[in-house]
């Protein structure tokens, strides 16, 4: 682990002065806008400090933990989650977590971070990238003072020159990692967001027959689930324990594989990696008590499945599946029905459907949480170079092209 004191002196010494011009295009240090100090006024330095082993991570937790209890309780940031992301997605990947730390020792703010080498339009670029990927729904910087963290922790990375951007994903609209994006824009950095997922969400009312009235697809669930009771017999289970959850999975692995995903080659069971993540994190979330694994089943013979987690007043649905054989009843919207209500009956406050907006989630909310791809780059002519190529040329020529198209 290294250390980094970050003072507010020491950052307002990086000021351009007219004795001491910036030189953007090495990248020097800038001065970032809110972190000078009043007259008189006392500021206690965060000092920064760099994980970059699995051993030094796992010792965190649960400081990891506690912040994350304290600023922004979401499962998707708690050191279990990550740890299981790093284990099956990252592994042996160079890390470069970020950790913040107060006068009295405490852990104020994390931002986790691996070193990655990519490619933007055929140049090769030295990144730095938040520890997520499609399955990993949301990221963000956790922080006590999250202005404050992102001037120390983007003033560390500039003494670096050893990368070219710094790319966090899927952070959500009005998140605390926007302050990195505002500290850049106050130094003059180059930087840039991309909308990404736009997740539906249903705000769940408190009673099963408040949320019934109004709905649209009502009816027409009603119709498919009395074909699809003339088939067999109907049931529900929940899975929420260890009890018979190695079979479970499996069911619902087998289940997923059987339809277009196997074709995509995006099943869960195609791959050892994602295999490992989604049984290792049903394991764990089992144990903490936050496994919410439904099964929807005819004459016991499992015909779909919503894989999510249950967490802070949210049921996070991350993966469902179906039998495509039984399309016509839509045995996954018939879930769907019975896992809002039971949700309502639990005391749920939302169900979250995660990842991209979808016309089968918009059946059931028309609210939807944006996401953004943020993107800093550092003040040199590399930098310069690689964030008007995304940002300004690509489209344009994007534009053009799509004209030159619809002209033919």
């Amino acid at each position: 682990m290294e250390e980094s004191p970050i003072t507010d002196a020491a950052l307002g010494e990086l000021a351009p002065s007219p004795s001491r011009p910036r030189d953007s295009a090495v990248g020097a240090a800038p001065f970032f806008g809110g972190a000078t100090r009043r007259p008189g006024e006392r500021t206690e330095p965060l000092r920064v400090e760099v994980v970059r082993d699995l051993a030094a991570f796992d010792a965190l937790a649960a400081e990891w933990n506690a912040l994350v209890m304290r600023v922004d309780d979401q499962v998707f940031y708690r050191h279990e989650f990550v740890r299981c992301w790093l284990e099956h997605f990252a592994p042996g990947s160079p890390l470069r977590v970020l950790t913040a730390r107060d006068d009295t020792g405490g852990l104020v703010a994390v931002l986790g971070l691996k070193e990655e080498q990519g490619h933007q339009y055929g140049v090769p670029v030295r990144q730095l990238v938040s520890l997520t990927n499609k399955h990993s729904c949301r990221f963000d910087l956790l922080a006590e003072d999250p202005k404050r963290a992102a001037v120390a922790f983007l003033s560390h990375l500039l003494a670096d020159r050893r990368w070219d951007v710094l790319r966090l994903s899927d952070v959500p609209e009005g998140g605390a990692a926007w302050e990195l994006v505002n500290a850049a824009k106050g130094a003059g950095m180059p930087w840039g967001a991309w909308p990404s997922a736009r997740s539906p969400y249903l705000v769940l009312p408190p009673t099963v027959e408040a949320w019934k009235k109004g709905r649209s697809n009502a009816k027409p669930l009603r119709r498919r689930r009395r074909r699809l009771e003339e088939k067999g017999r109907v049931e529900v289970e929940r899975v929420s324990g260890p009890e018979g959850l190695k079979d479970r999975l499996e069911e619902a692995f087998a289940l997923e594989r059987s339809g277009w995903k196997a074709e995509q080659g995006t099943a869960i069971a195609q791959a050892e990696h994602r295999r490992g993540f989604y049984t290792s994190l049903a394991t764990v979330a089992a144990r903490s008590g936050w496994l919410g694994l439904y099964f929807l089943r005819l004459d016991s013979r499992p015909i779909a499945f919503q894989y999510g987690l249950e967490y802070g007043g949210r049921y996070l649905a991350m993966k469902p599946g179906y039998d495509e054989a039984l399309s016509e009843v839509s045995p996954g919207h018939l879930l769907t029905e019975n896992l809002v209500q039971d949700c309502i009956e639990r005391g749920l406050k939302e169900l979250d459907l995660l990842g991209d907006d979808a016309p089968y989630k918009r059946e059931w909310t028309q609210e939807v949480r944006q996401h953004h791809w943020l993107f800093i780059y550092r003040d040199t002519l590399v930098g310069k170079t690689l964030q008007r190529s995304k940002f300004r040329w690509a489209p344009v020529a994007k534009r053009m092209v799509g004209r030159w198209v619809r002209r033919r």
